[in-house]
């Protein structure tokens, strides 16, 4: 993988999003980030980093600052002029973590409201890889059908579910596995988790 596109959407567990950037970094040439609106706000709530700023520009600067690091290109939601929304500009894939319900049906539904879904919506209709981690507590039906809509598609489905076979020490070790899982679904290599056996 060369490139890609992560999103974090505003759903809780914007630390899974974080932790996959950190390990992509590692691996690919850039990775193409937006951030919802909602997510700021949660990523300062849940992680105390504020990434807000007034431009496009600022925000992105304060982004490669969290991670020390240029291979980070940040797009707003709102820029549905950024490269990622076009099919003619190459990426291999694209994660949306967490995926928000509101961002999940407006994939399924091919609605494309902002960039996050307007980049998924062109992930489909190229046939990339795209790699949702849905975070909500429980599903309804509806949520459970835009899932299989999307799975029906070929998008892997891939909730922030943890494991414990591996014992845990802390937070940070159960966000591993489950960066990890993410991971292994685009076929990155990496040494987050014990594998069994």
């Amino acid at each position: 993988m060369k490139s890609c596109i992560v999103a974090i959407s505003g759903a809780s567990g914007s630390i899974y999003g974080i932790r996959l950037i950190e390990e992509l970094i590692k691996s690919v040439d850039t990775v193409y980030l937006c951030v919802s609106r909602q997510a700021f706000l949660i990523i300062k709530t849940e992680t105390g980093a504020d990434w807000s700023g007034r431009k496009e520009s600022e925000t992105g600067k304060k982004i490669q600052k969290y991670f020390s690091s240029k291979k980070i290109e940040y797009f707003s939601e709102d820029n549905l002029a950024a490269p990622v929304s076009s099919g003619s500009f190459l990426t291999d894939g694209m994660f949306i973590v967490p995926c928000s319900m509101k961002t999940l049906s407006g994939i399924a539904n091919g609605y494309a409201n902002n960039l996050i879904e307007r980049a998924a919506d062109v992930m489909l209709k190229e046939g990339r890889k795209l790699i949702l981690a849905p975070r909500e507590m429980p599903f309804n039906a509806i949520h459970l059908e835009n899932m299989l809509k999307l799975a029906r598609m070929g998008v892997k489905i891939a909730p922030p579910v943890p494991a414990f076979y591996q014992k845990p020490k802390d937070i940070s070790e159960i966000v591993d596995f489950v960066a990890g899982k993410i991971l292994d679904i685009s076929g990155i290599g990496h040494s987050l988790f014990k594998r069994w056996g």
